[in-house]
């Protein structure tokens, strides 16, 4: 497929050309570089590439002339001075091994904008692609934060955070991945950042929930607030630094996906809400939920450091049909009326506020470029 390159811009691949790999696609080219988008349908390529759209995934938006497209994955990365991917977090293995050949005399980043689990053993994105592509875990990072893609498209300004092992590669990623409607924040805790969008979808599908039965802010309100704790006491016991659960990647993305109808989460929760069976849900969606995919691992792995997680067990009661949606009310569960105290970070009872400190954080870093953050740094 031919394409033009503006040899002034930088050049970098984004795999994957859903509506996430498309939005951040543009999100690169109009920060100024040239972007090649790869398909895995022949026919999306085409239409990204001569029509400048990607009607499936992200109808009504026009692409930049900067954005090019090509179902063959060697013409997307040759050359690329950066490396996104954005792929179904259950079928990335597969399509790691067929970039492996390619990547394998570079030492260019990579960059996970995927917020999911693997099903079979547990891993984070980013491991995956450490084991699939052999290369450095200091050239991978990942991407996550407050970002429904079609608001994106549509140039409405946001915020993300680029976390990578290495300083230097986070702040390379996030100076290319910015623009004047897309700040990116940088920090070093790559768990915290890809935990905080796994497990916000897990929060989010129990929101799509009682919002399908029909439950009201109240019960929206509890679940949020109990679901940032559960969010914190899982990453930290695998190492994360809570501060960044209550950033970007943590608290910022809870906020959005949870309210939001955009979210693909929120809204297979909502049709489990409302009665539809797990199956038909998966049919119903026209794309990838990850949550739906990540409960299970996730509550393996809570099982295995000792963390509780009753509104993500709750959630897994419903998938499994052992659980009447109208019955979940996770936020209140517990085996004795002695009164608890209410843990709110790190399994501290009575926290003074802590929760929101986070929401105050969050705000600075939108109102204060940054500054009040102490673990998202620009």
């Amino acid at each position: 497929m031919s394409r033009r390159q503006d040899a002034a811009r930088p050049r970098v691949a984004v795999i994957g050309a859903g509506s996430w790999g498309t939005t951040f696609g543009k999100i690169l080219a109009d920060g100024g570089a040239d972007v090649t988008m790869w398909a895995r349908r022949p026919e999306l390529a085409t239409e990204i590439q001569e029509a400048k759209r990607n009607s499936e995934y992200l109808s009504g938006i026009n692409l930049p002339r900067s954005m090019h497209a090509t179902h063959h994955l060697s013409e997307a990365v040759d050359g690329a001075e950066q490396i996104y991917i954005s792929i179904p977090s259950q079928a990335v293995r597969q399509n790691l091994k067929a970039v492996r050949p390619l990547v394998a005399r570079t030492d260019v980043p990579i960059v996970s904008l995927m917020k999911g689990l693997e099903r079979r053993t547990g891993l984070r994105m980013s491991q995956v692609i450490e084991q699939e592509l052999h290369c450095d875990p200091l050239r991978i990072a990942v991407a996550s934060g407050p970002n429904l893609a079609l608001e994106i498209a549509r140039e409405q300004p946001t915020a993300a955070v680029i976390s990578s092992t290495s300083q230097e590669t986070a702040e390379a990623v996030a100076r290319r991945a910015r623009n004047r409607y897309f700040r990116t924040f940088v920090n070093t805790d790559v768990i915290g950042t890809e935990f905080g969008g796994v497990l916000k979808n897990a929060i989010a599908l129990a929101i799509g929930i009682v919002d399908g039965v029909g439950y009201g802010e109240n019960t929206k309100a509890s679940i949020i607030t109990r679901g940032l704790v559960e969010m914190t006491d899982f990453a930290v016991a695998f190492g994360a630094q809570p501060e960044t659960l209550q950033g970007l990647a943590g608290l910022g993305d809870l906020i959005a996906t949870c309210q939001s109808p955009l979210s693909r989460n929120n809204t297979a929760g909502r049709l489990l809400g409302q009665g539809y069976r797990y199956d038909d849900v998966v049919k119903q969606m026209n794309q990838t939920a990850e949550g739906l995919a990540s409960i299970a691992p996730i509550l393996q792995l809570a099982r295995e450091v000792g963390v509780e997680m009753p509104i993500v067990e709750q959630v897994k009661m419903v998938l499994d049909g052992t659980m009447n949606p109208r019955d979940i009310a996770p936020h209140l569960t517990t085996d004795d009326d002695t009164p608890q105290g209410e843990r709110t970070q790190n399994g501290q009872a009575g926290g003074g506020g802590a929760l929101w400190r986070s929401l105050q954080r969050a705000l600075d870093q939108f109102r204060n470029g940054g500054r009040g953050a102490s673990g998202d740094r620009p």
